[in-house]
């Protein structure tokens, strides 16, 4: 674990494995170890780089816009030497962050991976970000626990892996009221649509059949509207395919990323 002090604020970081970089951007119902699951089969081959995002974990608030996180993240490239070869995977809200960062920055990094994302929400979508910020402000991150992980998970699966669901509930407990409902503004407030034809990295979309968060619709929409990508759903899974089922996900992101 290390904290990389840039120009405009800290990052929490951690690193493993030796090779072409990727870094790996998580969801807002989560912090970066919902992606300890597949970071032993990504670092047997990658320099596998994973920060906890502006106001997540030890990481300093960046404000509550998409654009000046994705700008913090970018200072990463050049504070640790990862070149323009390195890749980008966003899940969630990481993959709004990715993709404004390709849109800003994408000359400082090589293939983008989005799952579980889109370009903007629907109002209803919008209005469920601004309830959200409300009730963590008022009354912590309890208030909004259960729904939580009923967009992260299938119903089904959290019956039967109730220590997942545990170990994600203390994950989201633990991050901080108000810089979460900065980041829930920021995705009411987001609209990539006009920005998302720009992106000139080659990109996969990867979407859980099941995602409640973010549903397929969002993620073909996407696809649809990027200049070089393609597009997977994943049968069975929600919102963190990663978690859920990450001998899949790694499968369905292998070819892509050339990882074998």
């Amino acid at each position: 674990m290390a904290s990389i002090s840039l120009r405009d604020g800290v990052l929490d970081i951690v690193e493993s494995g030796a090779g072409k970089p990727i870094v790996l951007l998580h969801s807002l119902l989560a912090d970066r170890t919902i992606f300890d699951k597949i970071v032993p089969a990504l670092a047997r081959t990658r320099r596998v780089i994973v920060p906890d995002l502006p106001g997540f974990g030890g990481s300093s608030s960046a404000g509550a816009t998409i654009e000046a996180i994705a700008d913090r993240i970018s200072g990463l490239f050049g504070a640790l030497n990862l070149g323009a070869t390195a890749d980008v995977l966003g899940n969630g809200f990481g993959g709004f962050v990715a993709s404004t960062l390709a849109i800003r920055h994408g000359g400082k990094f090589d293939r983008l991976v989005l799952a579980d994302t889109g370009m903007s929400f629907s109002p209803e979508g919008k209005q469920s970000f601004y309830a959200m910020a409300e009730r963590v402000r008022k009354a912590g991150m309890g208030a909004i626990i259960e729904v939580a992980m009923k967009r992260l998970f299938p119903e089904d699966y959290i019956a039967a892996h109730p220590e997942i669901a545990t170990e994600r509930r203390n994950a989201l407990l633990n991050t901080n009221p108000e810089f979460f409902a900065e980041a829930c503004l920021a995705l009411a407030a987001l609209d990539l649509t006009s920005g998302i034809a720009t992106i000139r990295n080659p990109t996969l979309v990867v979407v859980g059949e099941l995602d409640a968060a973010t549903p397929p619709e969002m993620a073909r929409a996407l696809a649809k509207a990027l200049p070089k990508a393609d597009l997977i759903e994943i049968p069975g899974c929600g919102h963190a395919p990663m978690a859920q089922s990450p001998g899949t996900f790694i499968k369905t992101i292998s070819d892509f990323l050339a990882l074998t």
